[in-house]
């Protein structure tokens, strides 16, 4: 039925009485209408250029074909369905959750299903896939074939729990990022993508760390060789302590942690020449105190360990459906006692990366 249908039919029933009596000074005021929509699937419209003709456009009779009745396959070309289906039995996760619809869970969902079952050989077939139903499918298939490109906003929205801050745009874009934290002999990373999939997690030993004379060239050598351990990705976010210059005590564990950092912006920060303004810095910061406030591991100004929380997210990851975070098998297994009480394995800065890559996509979606 067409939305409009039932009013029009109670006004002109009341006739001279009714809403749309004619007046004595002029005659009976135009309707103007751009379109009627349909109830029956919300999606139909029948534009309409004046109350004359409005009689003739509307129709008593509900909408016969509201697409679900037809078969996927027959709603696209053949070009169209290889072109779908190239990308469904293809695409990586990151490239699944770009699409319209497949950020999250459904994307997991098919790649576990094309892993279980072998690739997409209909359109029909994707509607097997948990949590994608006929009308789903449609928006997915329509968003692969028709992509857009999302306009940058005007105004920028910073994300203020990083430095330097950049357009928050540009941080939701993200495939995925490389978390870095600094200890006194080592150096520990978290490759984490937005689906909140662990990629690579590891530490690398840094024997030149505060030894002897704090040689440049030493520090050079340890640093540049983390750096390329490290996975690409959009962005590689480095932890910012919080000592306090005031406290003399740790001045050479400060200075330490500023010339690794500052050593890593340097290796890892694309030089590009001009410089671009559009293109934001890939090396962020994040402080260290707010990962802590986040997952309420601050005392006063100090930060407690994070074992316990990691221990957490790493059984989740087993006996949860939707785990906070997903742990590859061979992974679990490497780092199982790495974080048990007591454990003198030295995985401090592993759990400091972990727990500021979770913070920062986290944060990302409350703020």
């Amino acid at each position: 039925m067409w939305v409009i249908e039932r009013f029009l039919s109670s006004v002109i029933q009341r006739g001279q009485s009714g809403l749309l009596r004619r007046s004595l000074r002029g005659s009976l005021p135009e309707l103007e209408l751009r379109y009627l929509q349909c109830t029956c699937c919300w999606r139909s419209r029948i534009p309409v250029a004046g109350f004359e003709t409005l009689n003739a456009s509307l129709s008593s009779e509900p909408c016969k074909d509201d697409g679900s009745s037809r078969p996927l396959d027959a709603c696209y070309t053949s070009e169209q369905r290889a072109a779908i289906l190239q990308l469904l039995n293809n695409g990586s996760p990151a490239e699944l959750a770009s699409i319209k619809l497949l950020r999250g869970r459904k994307s997991i969902n098919i790649v576990e299903h094309r892993s279980k079952n072998g690739p997409f050989k209909s359109l029909e077939s994707v509607v097997d896939v948990p949590l994608l139903k006929h009308k789903s499918a449609v928006v997915v298939f329509n968003s692969i074939l028709n992509p857009v490109k999302k306009e940058r906003k005007v105004r920028i929205q910073l994300a203020r729990f990083i430095k330097p801050e950049v357009d928050r745009s540009w941080l939701e874009e993200a495939s995925s990022l490389v978390s870095i934290v600094c200890g006194t002999n080592k150096i520990a990373w978290a490759h984490v993508d937005r689906q909140m999939m662990v990629l690579d997690w590891q530490q690398q030993e840094c024997p030149n760390f505060l030894k002897g004379t704090y040689m440049a060239s030493a520090y050079l050598n340890d640093v540049s060789a983390v750096v390329s351990l490290l996975p690409p990705a959009s962005f590689y976010l480095i932890e910012k302590s919080s000592i306090s210059v005031q406290n003399t005590a740790l001045f050479p564990v400060m200075a330490h942690m500023r010339t690794v950092e500052a050593m890593l912006f340097a290796l890892l920060e694309p030089r590009i020449t001009p410089p671009e303004p559009n293109i934001p810095p890939r090396v962020l910061n994040m402080m260290r105190t707010a990962v802590g406030r986040h997952f309420g591991l601050m005392v006063g100004e100090s930060r407690t360990s994070g074992a316990q929380i990691v221990r957490q997210m790493m059984t989740e990851s087993v006996t949860e459906k939707l785990p906070r975070v997903n742990f590859p098998q061979e992974l679990l297994v490497k780092y199982r006692n790495y974080f048990q009480m007591g454990s003198r394995r030295g995985g401090d800065e592993l759990c400091d990366a972990l727990l500021q890559a979770v913070a920062f996509y986290e944060l990302l979606c409350e703020s």
